[in-house]
């Protein structure tokens, strides 16, 4: 079987967070110079799960799948240095922002076009990120 986990990178669980009130025309965004990132807790829950399948030899392989600019392979170094076999970036522009520009809908989308290219038995996904607090990517993936 193969399983698809996508991960995302956020602020990490434990930094205070601060807004910047006089980003994007002074309605005020998190603040992401200088600060910690790391992988969503929930998507670690979900490479951690596959991991245990890859362990009950019901899983063959783990690809670990993440959307965002460059710094994003941070946490698919952490998916494979957590049992992924292989991870897969879609690359987008460096100044978006995967907390505010990049919605649901679009991650969707691009895990749509991922999972046909490499035609996963199973897709786990954590249930929300922290960042948005959305949780709707995985409905509209499904």
């Amino acid at each position: 079987m193969r399983v698809l986990v996508p991960v995302k990178r956020v602020i990490d669980y434990a930094v205070k967070v601060r807004i910047n009130k006089s980003a994007r025309g002074g309605a005020g965004h998190v603040e992401l110079n200088n600060v910690k990132m790391s992988m969503n807790p929930f998507c670690e829950i979900a490479v951690e799960e596959a991991v245990r399948l890859k362990d009950k030899k019901i899983a063959e392989e783990i690809i670990a799948v993440s959307v965002g600019p460059s710094a994003c392979k941070d946490v698919l170094r952490t998916a494979l240095a957590m049992g992924a076999d292989r991870a897969v970036h879609v690359t987008t522009p460096e100044d978006l922002r995967t907390d505010y520009d990049l919605q649901p809908m679009s991650v969707a989308g691009f895990l749509y076009e991922v999972a046909l290219k490499e035609e996963p038995d199973l897709v786990l996904m954590g249930k929300q990120a922290i960042d948005g607090d959305f949780g709707q990517t995985a409905g509209m993936l499904a």
